[in-house]
């Protein structure tokens, strides 16, 4: 992850982290930057875990979509099965008859 600092150079960041330094004193920096932290951490979770189910909600539509396909097509196929059988039974009666 980039952090652009919004433009700052290195000298003004210097000098805002030692007016930080200043309000804030030595002991609530270290305190301060592991809160900081600990949210950055939250955040990132967060949007990994909004990715995850973004992802998994697309996968689960295609898995659908896929099986909704394959129905058909198996649908299509157990017609042209029943046709072929009903042709193959006719042809039959046809031939007996005829052989009578």
């Amino acid at each position: 992850m980039t952090l652009l600092f919004f433009d700052f150079g290195s000298g003004e960041i210097l000098l805002i982290l030692l007016v930080a330094f200043l309000i804030f004193g030595p002991d609530k920096i270290p305190e301060m930057a592991r809160n900081i932290g600990k949210f950055i951490n939250d955040i990132k979770r967060a949007s990994e875990d909004i990715k995850t189910e973004i992802s998994r909600e697309g996968d689960r539509k295609d898995r659908e979509k896929r099986l909704a396909e394959y129905e058909a097509k198996l649908a299509m196929q157990e017609n042209e099965t029943t046709e072929n059988k009903a042709d193959v039974k006719e042809e039959v009666v046809d031939d007996k008859n005829q052989n009578e």
